[in-house]
């Protein structure tokens, strides 16, 4: 009766062993389904741009082909597994029977399991550990199974899938993640003894140090002995393979990202659905691989070119305006960062004079302004609920009575603050978020510092606004992932104030004022183009559009240092340059935007009389401009009363009625005012203007004598100083403190000190942020 028993028992046995066979994946399935930890990402192309570890349960690579391993890996893996692996049919009967006498004899031998046994446990198993003892049943499923895979596969495809699905040490398994980890290079790179330490893995993938050590010495004298080298190895030849083997196993150098596109993978991981996990197909993403190239050269060639100035990162973004494809996107400057994670795309900053093309915008779509309105900039003060808000610039000194497209082209504050005034923080605060950038607080918050780019956002958010402008007012969402076409935005701001500000950005004479004639803004090819900084040189701002193309770029420090000696076509305006031209490289010129219905082009003069006086010079030459129709003008003239309610502060900014006479005294600045540094402006550019009223005025700087007249220009330089006002007699008959903040040019000997300089504000009060 037992008999029968055991006989049914075998039998049982040999037919679920039998089914468990034929139930056996085809190669093709097995690699189909490998499951690599990683995701590939891909540009628009299908060139790869970044590797990505995205499952962190295990550590996988890619699958490897067996003519992509060395010959080396191979012999060594033949050699320390299954001698026999190419004369036999799936089990090695030979090593079967040695292992059972063996057994009955308690003698150790080698182990009975073929390469192609182990793979039929690995693919019922995964890469679950192997340990303890298996069962007859598993040994008898070994054996059956191992003879029909031998017979459905051919011999290199049992090796390959072996290599690939094997757990080598710790979370590694596969070839690949083993070689790059370990070693440090693809598997086809491994020499003999990497080889030789790799097999003595696989019999004990956690065994210590000096074990792994003896067997892979072991695995190497093979290898040399079956190649039918010379003399036996002896035991002192392994000294190096062993001091190989301590120094491998003690590398975890398998980055969990490597390409040229980090930040922008991620970002594309993030806006796939589902958010993936685990393994992924390569995923394919909206990005020029050639163009992200081009981006990370020029960024690190010119942070290289600035450390001497402390600016260490940098963040760029390119657009496609049709379809909102990202095209480039540099979020760190790598190797150069301290802080080389951060994305910098998306970290939110001050943006400085960036914002004021959309405030200009918005003032043209509700008809306060027009493109030849006349703005005054001048000392300006506004009463706020922390006190007086003083906005000031200095470029060869205050400009008067300058026109819409020279205030904002050559990036005036007072002009900018004024045309606030007019619009409202917050109905300006509201028109950003429809732009995209997503205040955190009301415009109430922010105040009139809101039009110097106060509060804070991001340069991909930034650069999208901007594409908005391009786009004739339609805004649209970014992608990092390719799709149909999209349909046109939603309109968020007049075409037509779109297009007006388009052609002021695009305009080299209006901006000579302040950046010259030969700035690297202007471009070969028809561009719009804005720069900004913000308070203290923390952040400096390019951000531009072709007709086809939107890039912005920033410079500065993740940790948020202040840069030294950075203007606004010093700092990220290269980088922006160097990009437009790649962008539109083996083109034709894009000629200028379309003119969108409404326009109307209008020759224009500019009075510096109120109606009805005449006499003086031109406040600049007569010109055709764009007016929005119904707004057209044949002459732009300052208001005959200075002080009318749309100037904010009119009385307190010294243009209204005459003075009466006075004794001597400064009337500008005011002491205490705080100078901070603008590197927007050219510092030769640049000079803070002493006033004061009464006859004979003789100026003194920290006790030097330094000029007479009741106006001075002076080139200054940081530091705390002391002005006095002197009559011929030497009596001091006033005197103020004021304070220089920032880096500017070194001090020269003599009173000619030069260094950009702009608002000035009253101590106690918030600088409010640099064009």
């Amino acid at each position: 009766m037992a008999q029968i028993l055991r006989t049914m028992c075998c039998t049982a046995a040999l037919c679920a062993a039998s089914g468990l066979a034929w139930a056996l994946p085809s190669f093709d399935d097995v690699r189909a389904a490998y499951p690599s930890s990683e995701t590939l990402v891909l540009d628009r192309h299908g060139e790869l741009l970044q590797r990505l570890r995205t499952d962190y349960t295990v550590r996988r690579g890619e699958w490897v082909s067996l003519e992509d391993t060395s010959g080396a890996l191979r012999l060594a893996l033949v050699l320390s597994e299954d001698r026999r692996f190419y004369a036999h049919s799936g089990v090695d009967w030979a090593s079967v029977s040695a292992a059972a006498w063996g057994h009955l004899f308690h003698e150790r031998t080698r182990g009975a399991s073929t390469i192609s046994m182990q793979l039929v446990g690995l693919l019922g198993e995964g890469d679950r550990p192997r340990s303890g003892q298996r069962t007859v049943l598993d040994k008898v499923g070994q054996v059956v199974s191992g003879t029909v895979l031998d017979r459905r596969w051919r011999k290199d495809r049992v090796l390959e899938a072996y290599l690939n699905l094997v757990p080598w040490r710790g979370e590694l398994v596969g070839i690949d993640a083993l070689s790059r980890t370990l070693f440090g290079k693809a598997a086809h790179g491994l020499d003999d003894g990497e080889a030789a330490i790799a097999a003595a893995l696989v019999r004990a993938p956690n065994a210590p140090v000096a074990q792994v050590a003896r067997r892979a010495c072991g695995v190497w004298r093979d290898m040399l002995q079956a190649r039918a080298q010379s003399a036996p190895v002896t035991q002192p030849d392994c000294l190096w393979l062993t001091m190989l083997t301590q120094s491998a196993l003690e590398r975890s150098a398998y980055a969990s990202s490597a390409g040229i596109a980090p930040h922008a993978a991620r970002q594309a991981l993030r806006a796939a659905r589902p958010a993936p996990q685990g393994q992924q197909p390569p995923l394919l993403t909206t990005l020029d691989a050639r163009l992200q190239r081009v981006a990370q050269e020029s960024l690190g060639r010119h942070l290289r070119e600035l450390r001497g100035r402390e600016v260490n990162d940098g963040a760029l973004v390119v657009l496609d305006n049709a379809s909102g494809d990202v095209l480039a996107y540099v979020g760190s400057s790598g190797e150069l960062s301290q802080a080389r994670e951060v994305d910098a795309a998306m970290a939110l900053r001050q943006p400085g004079s960036t914002l004021k093309p959309l405030l200009y915008a918005q003032a043209l779509a509700e008809r306060r302004l027009t493109a030849a309105s006349l703005l005054h900039d001048a000392p300006t003060h506004i009463d706020t609920s922390g006190g007086l808000y003083i906005p000031q610039n200095y470029d060869r000194d205050f400009k008067g009575w300058v026109s819409v497209r020279t205030a904002l082209a050559a990036s005036l504050n007072v002009p900018a603050v004024r045309t606030l005034a007019m619009v409202t923080p917050a109905a300006f605060a509201r028109q950003l978020r429809d732009f995209g950038l997503a205040l955190p607080h009301t415009g109430d918050y922010y105040g009139f510092s809101l039009a110097l780019g106060s509060a804070e956002v991001s340069l991909l958010a930034l650069t999208n606004a901007y594409r908005t402008l391009a786009n004739g007012g339609h805004h649209g969402n970014v992608r990092f992932l390719p799709g149909p076409m999209p349909a046109p935005g939603p309109v968020v701001i007049d075409p037509r104030a779109a297009y007006v500000v388009a052609d002021i950005l695009s305009d080299p004479n209006a901006r000579a004022r302040t950046f010259g004639t030969r700035s690297v803004l202007a471009t070969r090819t028809w561009t719009a183009v804005k720069t900004g900084t913000s308070k203290d040189m923390r952040d400096n701002w390019v951000v531009g559009w072709s007709h086809r193309y939107t890039v912005g770029v920033w410079v500065g420090n993740a940790e948020g240092q202040a840069m030294r000696d950075i203007s606004g076509t010093s700092g990220a305006a290269p980088v922006w340059a160097d990009l437009m031209q790649a962008l539109e490289s083996g083109m034709r010129p894009d000629p200028a935007p379309a003119v969108p219905a409404g326009l109307v082009r209008q020759s224009v003069r500019f009075s510096p009389d109120p109606p009805g006086e005449s006499g003086r010079t031109a406040l600049e030459a007569t010109r055709s401009e764009w007016f929005l129709s119904g707004t057209e003008q044949t002459v732009s003239t300052r208001l005959a009363s200075r002080t009318a309610p749309s100037d904010p502060g009119g009385s307190r900014s010294g243009t209204g009625m005459a003075a009466l006479p006075e004794p001597m005294r400064i009337t500008s600045p005011v002491s205490g005012t705080v100078i901070a540094l603008d590197p927007d402006i050219p510092p030769t550019h640049q000079r803070l203007t002493f006033k004061a009223q009464g006859v004979d005025v003789r100026w003194e700087l920290d006790g030097q004598p330094l000029g007479r007249g009741p106006r001075l220009a002076w080139l200054p330089w940081p530091g705390r100083h002391q002005v006095r006002v002197v009559d011929a007699r030497g009596t001091v008959r006033d005197e103020i403190r004021i304070e220089v903040r920032g880096a500017g040019l070194a001090q020269p000997m003599g009173q000619d000190r030069r260094v950009s300089c702009t608002k000035c504000l009253p101590l106690g009060t918030q600088s409010p942020s640099n064009p």
